[in-house]
């Protein structure tokens, strides 16, 4: 069958199974590898896109389910000129990745959150974020580049 979707703002298409989870459809039928694939069962967070704006785990979600939809990678993160979106840049200044393969994931559940709470507090973000796992950074960084990219300032992270 034939899924079209708007991804990143152009109207794309591909053949595809039924069965194809959305993860697949992007990485395999568009080309879009940045949205990663961890671990298939919605634990990680790593494969997160936005539907509608709406963060969503996309390796358990079909691609045909989301046909006429409008998907935001990882890929269209960054501003129009190619330079880093304001959460992309926090993440690379205050060292909030080491590997790298939850970072896609990170910043489009940062992104939502952002969205939704312009300026959430520590606990907030860390909430927000228990659905994505990062086995190298120990999670400190990422809240930090969060509260950097929310423009918030938290005295107990300008002490550490």
């Amino acid at each position: 069958m034939k899924v079209t979707m708007t991804v990143n703002g152009k109207a794309m298409s591909a053949e595809t199974e039924g069965r194809t989870l959305l993860s697949s459809f992007l990485r395999e039928g568009l080309g879009l590898t940045g949205t990663h694939v961890g671990c298939d069962t919605t634990q990680c967070g790593a494969c997160t896109v936005h539907v509608d704006g709406q963060p969503v785990k996309s390796c358990t979600v079909l691609a045909q389910d989301v046909a006429g939809k409008t998907v935001t990678t990882i890929e269209g993160m960054a501003n129009p000129d190619g330079s880093l979106s304001v959460i992309q840049q926090a993440f690379q200044d205050n060292h909030g990745l080491q590997c790298g393969f939850c970072t896609p994931g990170m910043v489009m559940a940062s992104a939502a959150l952002l969205a939704e709470n312009p300026h959430p507090t520590e606990d907030e973000v860390r909430h927000h974020l228990k659905g994505n796992i990062c086995r190298c950074t120990g999670y400190h960084n990422i809240v930090k580049a969060v509260m950097s990219a929310s423009g918030a300032t938290s005295q107990k992270l300008a002490a550490e």
